[in-house]
């Protein structure tokens, strides 16, 4: 029986502080060599007790096998500007040597049935205690800021209707959904131009650009 969650899920939050550092310093480094960074912000959280709770309750969870069988207490985000730029991010992560992926599921190919879009890796990462090393399972979903605008939209309604959604509002959502898409498309067409004009803009005006500490560390749960 977990007795103090807060000691439980110590390594998990050093986890999530560690790779929101580390993925954040991918952006600095294509910035810094005056290139398009296929990463436009990073957010991560670690999955509320009582989200983790329910979850074990729902999926069926033994507390002995918590660590194993939850892949989501530690949970990373990255935002990208185009879909071209989820398959760049994915190739970045998979030539990393300071995390093993353990599982990839591509939801931005292999759409779901609501509409939802994104790319979602698992990982295995070493953080390191003062009882020792210890191996975190994180997850870290890779999407466009239309897809995250949709989902977010779609998990405010999900606690609502506790994903029994009425036929007409999830007929609703997944023509939302292909609208997204096609402005993602419609965006990927015209990449170059923007990419232009954003390094343009970023060289007249360095501090205008967003930062990631503008953004709230939160993510939501698509499952």
């Amino acid at each position: 029986m977990i007795e103090n969650w807060q000691h439980f899920l110590l390594p998990y939050q050093q986890a999530v502080n560690e790779l929101k550092v580390k993925l954040r310093g991918m952006r600095k480094q294509y910035q810094e060599q005056g290139e398009h960074s296929p990463i436009e912000f990073v957010t991560g959280r670690v999955k509320p007790v009582d989200s983790i709770k329910e979850k074990m309750v729902r999926r069926h969870v033994q507390e002995d096998r918590l660590e194993q069988d939850m892949q989501d207490i530690a949970g990373l985000r990255i935002m990208c500007q185009f879909v071209e730029d989820i398959y760049v991010v994915v190739d970045q992560l998979r030539q990393r040597s300071d995390m093993t992926i353990l599982e990839e599921r591509d939801y931005v190919t292999n759409v779901k049935p609501s509409g939802y879009r994104s790319y979602h890796i698992v990982i295995e990462y070493p953080v390191q205690l003062v009882t020792g090393e210890k191996k975190i399972l994180a997850e870290i979903q890779i999407r466009t800021l239309a897809m995250n605008f949709w989902a977010t939209i779609e998990h405010s309604l999900n606690y609502k209707y506790q994903g029994a959604f009425p036929q007409e509002l999830s007929a609703r959502l997944q023509r939302a959904a292909e609208a997204a898409f096609k402005l993602d498309n419609e965006m990927s067409e015209i990449r170059e131009e923007i990419k232009e004009a954003q390094t343009l803009f970023s060289q007249r005006t360095p501090t205008s650009l967003p930062t990631d500490s503008h953004h709230e560390d939160h993510t939501n749960e698509e499952d």
